[in-house]
């Protein structure tokens, strides 16, 4: 062996580790008791703000929202609960049944005639969205918003480098949030192969322009990012002309757990199935004649289609796609909607709260918007973020990584579980540093 690795001994092979480390070893603490763990365990938890204790304004994609104690009890299942994720053609009728229905409510909900189950979160989603547009018509550009999170810009491009895709923004214009559609259409050309638009934004602005785009964009693919609750209230995205939909499931009945296990929702329309990513589960009858479930679509590069695969996903989000079924099951059609009214109430007390604060610009953008929305502050907003911490309080997300041009803008985020007590304590807090 170390002759195929053209050295000469094993030293060699820990050559990168410093060698005070091999030589002293690693300063491991001598072994505790059962007991002493949990006690050292919990006191290092215990200097964790989390959103169950402390009023939480941060959002961007993850959010805090109440999750059903039998959408738990449901996923806690032995049936369900597994070592790893189930994905071969073995796993239990009970499991793909149970996809099986995720898939069904995410098809409705976004207007798509089939659905994957699943993607790792949305930027993998968008990623797979982007590669997939250039195996439908073959062209290389890509066009995104400007206004997008630099997680989602970052794996989309780690996605399509490979592919040799280029990625194109278009502008915004600067008073709405909205997407400049004259940018847009001087950025059409032959070579784009799919255009991306959220509604929301990453924003938070419910985009009025995404419903004309597919008129605008010619024969590009029209891919739309959606956040799964704004649809118990907005028309679902297949209603004006999308191809692609895709989204962060992770609302759906998933905790933020440090931001993940995420889901990735994906669907398309039927024609476009084959180029896919990831894996359909359908519904057929057995030998029998009873109703069965089986995997109708796998094509992925670990077994069945290798090199002709449409993806190199060997996983998804199983569990947490169970976790989106049960949540929908649960809350059901009117669930939904009151959900979705309910954030966009408390976004509205958010705004005319953070208004009443002195030095303190918001709205700072004259469009519709869901749950979110930017605050221009008079202090720099990482500094906010750690007096709001010292205060208990979890504030929003400072622009400058994502929007560099609102550096001195936050991204505060309500949801069904904020109250008025929280939006009051955190002007309180504002109204001191400001």
């Amino acid at each position: 062996m170390l002759s195929k690795l053209g050295i000469d001994s094993v030293e060699e092979l820990f050559s990168d580790i410093p060698v005070s480390v091999r030589t002293d070893g690693v300063p491991i603490p001598p072994g505790m008791s059962e007991m002493e763990v949990i006690r050292e365990v919990t006191s290092m938890l215990s200097a964790n703000i989390t959103a169950y204790d402390h009023p939480c304004f941060m959002g961007g994609g993850v959010y805090h929202r109440f999750i059903p104690s039998a959408v738990k009890a449901i996923i806690s299942r032995s049936e369900f609960v597994t070592s790893y994720t189930p994905y071969q053609a073995e796993i239990s009728q009970g499991m793909l049944q149970a996809l099986f229905e995720y898939q069904s409510y995410v098809a409705e909900l976004t207007g798509m005639e089939a659905v994957n189950s699943s993607n790792y979160d949305a930027a993998t989603a968008l990623g797979e969205a982007a590669t997939m547009c250039h195996r439908v018509n073959g062209r290389r550009k890509f066009l995104i918003p400007q206004l997008i999170s630099c997680d989602k810009r970052g794996v989309l491009r780690n996605y399509v480098k490979g592919v040799g895709m280029e990625i194109v923004d278009y502008a915004y214009d600067p008073s709405t949030g909205e997407a400049d559609m004259d940018d847009l259409k001087e950025k059409i050309d032959g070579d784009v192969g799919g255009v991306y638009v959220e509604v929301p934004n990453f924003l938070g602005v419910m985009d009025r322009h995404a419903a004309e785009m597919k008129e605008v964009i010619g024969d590009a693919l029209l891919v739309v990012g959606v956040d799964p609750i704004s649809l118990g209230l907005l028309k679902a995205p297949g209603d004006y002309g999308a191809d692609i939909v895709i989204g962060e499931g992770q609302s759906l009945g998933s905790p933020m757990n440090f931001g993940g296990p995420l889901l990735g929702l994906f669907g398309c329309r039927q024609e476009l199935v084959r180029k896919m990513p990831g894996r359909v589960i359908g519904m057929t009858k057995d030998a029998e004649g009873k109703r069965a479930f089986c995997m109708t679509l796998q094509t992925r590069e670990q077994h069945i289609r290798r090199s002709k695969a449409t993806s190199n996903i060997c996983t998804n989000e199983a569990l947490m796609a169970v976790a989106a079924a049960a949540y929908l099951a649960i809350v059901g059609r009117d669930g939904l909607r009151a959900v979705a009214k309910s954030n966009m109430a408390n976004a509205r007390k958010l705004r005319d709260a953070l208004s009443s604060v002195k030095g303190v610009e918001c709205p700072v953008l004259d469009a519709p918007f869901f749950n979110e929305l930017p605050a221009r502050l008079p202090i720099k907003p990482e500094k906010m973020s750690k007096v709001l911490l010292r205060k208990g309080i979890i504030g929003g997300i400072p622009l400058i990584k994502h929007v560099p041009e609102m550096g001195d803008c936050m991204l505060f985020a309500a949801t069904e579980m904020t109250t008025d007590n929280d939006i009051e304590r955190l002007v309180e807090a504002m109204e001191v540093v400001v």
